[in-house]
C-alpha cells in the first residue's frame, strides 16, 4: 500500500516508514501471488510495477524460474526510501523514483502493468490519472494487460467495518479503505478479464485483470 489518500503526506513520510514497512508484507503476499498468476508475464515481455513500494511484486516475481518471469521489469515509486529496500534484482530489472501519475517512461513500453494496493488510497481524480498513465505505458498489442490489487471484501459488513476503521483512525488505518475499482477501470478504457477475491488470507483483497478496449492515436 504505497501511497496515502492524503496528498499532504509526502514521499518523505514513506521514506521514514520504509525500514519497518516490510513487517506487514505477509498480509499482502497471497493477493500479490494471485495478481502475478493473472498477469502471467512471459520471458519476452516487459513489466512495469506502479507504486512498487518495497518491491514485493518484483521480489515475488524474481523468485520464479527464469523461464517464468519477464526479461525486463521496472518498479516505480515516488519514495526513494521505499525503493532502496527492494534489494538485488535480476539483470535488466530496475527501480525508478517517480510518481505513478507521471512516469518518465515512453508510451507503449510495457506488455504488463501491475498496480498493487494503491488505487483504494486515492481519490477519483488521482485514480483516473494513475489508470491513464497505465494505459499510456501499455503496448498497443492486444495481449497487453493491467492487473490491480485493492483492499475489498465481498461482504458488505466487512467493507463497512473497514471503512469505519479507516475514517476513525486515518493516520494508522487509511490503507484499509475498501474499493472495487471496476468502474474506474471501465472509465479509463479497460475491459475486465479476470477477477479474484481473497477474503481469508491476509488483507481482504480484490485482484482485477484488464485489457484496453480501444486505442487512440
Amino acid at each position: 500500500m504505497a501511497h496515502p489518500r492524503d496528498e499532504a503526506a509526502s514521499a518523505a513520510t514513506w521514506d521514514r516508514h520504509a525500514a519497518r514497512y516490510g513487517r506487514q508484507e505477509r498480509w499482502e503476499t497471497a493477493a500479490i501471488d494471485a495478481a502475478l498468476r493473472i498477469a502471467a508475464p512471459q520471458p519476452h515481455e516487459r513489466l512495469v510495477d506502479l507504486a512498487t513500494g518495497t518491491g514485493l511484486v518484483l521480489r515475488r516475481l524474481a523468485a520464479a524460474p527464469e523461464e517464468a518471469r519477464p526479461r525486463q521489469a521496472i518498479g516505480v515509486d515516488r519514495s526513494a526510501g521505499m525503493a532502496a529496500t527492494v534489494g538485488g534484482l535480476p539483470p535488466r530489472w530496475s527501480v525508478l523514483e517517480a510518481d505513478a501519475r507521471r512516469v518518465p517512461l515512453p508510451d507503449g513500453c510495457a506488455d504488463v502493468v501491475t498496480c498493487a494496493y494503491l488505487l483504494h488510497l486515492l481519490d477519483a481524480e488521482a485514480r483516473a490519472a494513475v489508470l491513464a498513465e497505465a494505459r499510456r505505458l501499455l503496448s498497443p498489442r492486444a495481449s497487453s494487460r493491467l492487473v490491480v490489487v485493492t483492499v475489498w471484501s465481498p461482504r458488505p459488513a466487512v467493507r463497512a467495518a473497514l471503512g469505519l476503521l479507516a475514517r476513525a483512525r486515518p493516520a494508522a488505518c487509511a490503507a484499509l479503505s475498501p474499493l472495487d475499482p471496476s468502474a474506474d477501470l471501465a472509465h479509463a478504457g479497460f475491459a475486465p478479464t479476470r477477477r479474484a477475491v481473497l477474503p481469508r488470507r491476509g488483507y481482504p483483497s480484490l485482484v482485477l485483470g484488464a485489457r484496453t478496449r480501444t486505442r487512440t492515436c
